[in-house]
Formats: C-alpha cells, sequence, structure tokens
C-alpha cells in the first residue's frame, strides 16, 4: 500500500510538466481567412471604361468576399507573413462582341466576357521583428514604363506593434490547432469582434495587426466581415534567411509609404484604362 502512495505522488508531481505545451522556437502558422469586399474599394473597367459596382453598367457577378490562406513563419526574434498569391492582383474584363453561344456559353447574339489579368501595380512584403515588437514592410514598385525605366524602386518602412484597446477577457477556453486558447472581446471598426488567442507560444501575433494582444497569439477572430482561422501551427519555419528584410531600400514613414501604395494603385488604373485588350 506505501508503495502505490508514492507511485500516485509521483505522477501528481510530474503530470504538470507532462501535460503542458511545449513552446515552438521556431515554425509556422497557418490561417484561412474570409473577407467581405468593399465595393467602395473596387475598380471595375469594362472596354476601358471604368463603372461603378451596383452600378447599371457593372457585371452581376463581381464577388463579394475572397477567401485565402495567410502564413506567419517565425525564429529566432523574425518572422514574416506570406499571403496565398502574394496579394490582389487587378483583372481587366472585356465584352467581346456577339457569337453564338452554346450550352455553356452565351446565347445568341450576347456579349462574351474576355479577362485579362495585369499583375500588381508593387510588390509587398511583411516581416515583424517579434523580440522589439514592430513590423517592417518593404514595398518594390516598378519604374515608370512608359518611359522604359528599368527595375523597381524599394521603399521599407518600421510600424511599432499596438496594444488593441478595449480587450474584454471571458472566461471561456477552447484548443485550436493543439493550443489551449482564451476568449476575449474587443471593439473594432464599429462592431464587436470575437478573438481567441494562447499564451502557449512565445510571441505576441494578430493576424489583424490592430488586434494585437498585450501577451499571445490570435488563432481565430471573426466578425461580420471576416474571419481568420489557424488550421495548423508546426515546426516547419522554412529558410531562416528569409524572415529578416535586407537593409536595402529608402527608408519612408508610414505615411509617406501609404501615399506611394495609392500614387502606384492609380497610375496603375490609369493605364489599365488605356491598355489594348489582345485579340483572340
Amino acid at each position: 500500500m506505501k508503495n502505490l502512495l508514492l507511485i500516485l505522488g509521483a505522477a501528481l508531481v510530474l503530470s504538470p510538466s507532462v501535460w503542458a505545451q511545449t513552446p515552438l522556437a521556431s515554425g509556422r502558422i497557418v490561417y484561412e481567412a474570409m473577407q467581405k469586399i468593399d465595393p467602395s474599394q473596387m475598380r471595375v473597367v469594362i472596354n476601358g471604361q471604368e463603372v461603378r459596382p451596383g452600378g447599371p453598367d457593372a457585371p452581376p457577378d463581381l464577388p463579394d468576399t475572397r477567401s485565402f490562406e495567410l502564413t506567419l513563419r517565425f525564429a529566432n526574434g523574425h518572422a514574416r507573413e506570406e499571403r496565398e498569391g502574394g496579394g490582389a492582383n487587378m483583372v481587366m474584363r472585356r465584352m467581346q462582341g456577339p457569337e453564338p453561344g452554346g450550352s455553356d456559353g452565351p446565347g445568341p447574339g450576347e456579349p462574351r466576357p474576355a479577362m485579362r489579368d495585369l499583375g500588381r501595380p508593387f510588390e509587398e512584403s511583411t516581416f515583424l521583428d517579434l523580440a522589439g515588437r514592430k513590423y517592417v514592410e518593404v514595398v518594390s514598385i516598378p519604374k515608370d514604363v512608359e518611359k522604359k525605366e528599368a527595375g523597381s524602386s524599394v521603399y521599407r518602412t518600421e510600424r511599432p506593434f499596438k496594444t488593441a484597446s478595449g480587450w474584454v477577457e471571458t472566461e471561456q477556453a477552447k484548443k485550436i490547432a493543439g493550443y489551449v486558447c482564451r476568449k476575449a472581446t474587443v471593439p473594432f471598426r464599429n462592431e464587436t469582434y470575437t478573438v481567441w488567442y494562447t499564451t502557449e507560444l512565445p510571441f505576441s501575433y494578430s493576424p489583424l495587426r490592430d488586434l494585437m494582444p498585450a501577451n499571445g497569439v490570435v488563432l481565430a477572430l471573426e466578425s461580420t466581415r471576416e474571419t481568420f482561422r489557424a488550421t495548423r501551427v508546426d515546426g516547419k519555419a522554412g529558410d531562416e534567411k528569409t524572415l529578416s528584410p535586407s537593409t536595402e531600400g529608402q527608408a519612408v514613414s508610414p505615411e509617406q509609404m501609404q501615399e506611394l501604395r495609392q500614387k502606384a494603385m492609380a497610375d496603375f488604373r490609369q493605364r489599365m484604362m488605356t491598355m489594348p485588350f489582345p485579340e483572340r
């Protein structure tokens, strides 16, 4: 009987370390995301003319949501976000001339839609200095195509982590991707977001930077506009050299970076308006 009591006592002492989640020093978090598309942010060009989404001339089949995968790779205090496809491409659509339609196509005499992928107005990478609690954004903008200037201009800016205000903790908890998460609610963008975060990873992060907890990693969040949910957390960090930005590029303020993005978008749309559509 004494031996049995000693064995049980040893099990009780050892159990907390056995149950605890071992923190990952390096690895990746993969999120599945869905966001509603704001029609005011859409630009639709048909036959060289820009039309308003929802207007009488706009196509009836414009998407109202977009789904994508977001991966955070981290190691040794550094991390990098990777969005599926690297960001949204611009697509030009033209209603080509009438032609007889088949069973799967438009009817006789109806216009036939054609699409052309125009690529992106700039390339953007987001790095995180987890120890310094800051983002480093690097944007590469192609030089003036019309002037036949080769190459791209590279800019970089830094933003500190900003802890979400109005964070309200709850007593609810559940496991997501193998990690125990606590539930919190946060007022954001005129509604209340539900956030599930874990403190079992050795840094802080949120797939929405404005919903960063004071301590912890957000593995799921949802609202009427968008959802993010971690589908897996594992030790596949990839090449650690790619997790830190190079020192190249002109340093600019966050405000200047936003102006550069907006100008690149406007210039790209202008070229799109006059760009000839290839004949089929």
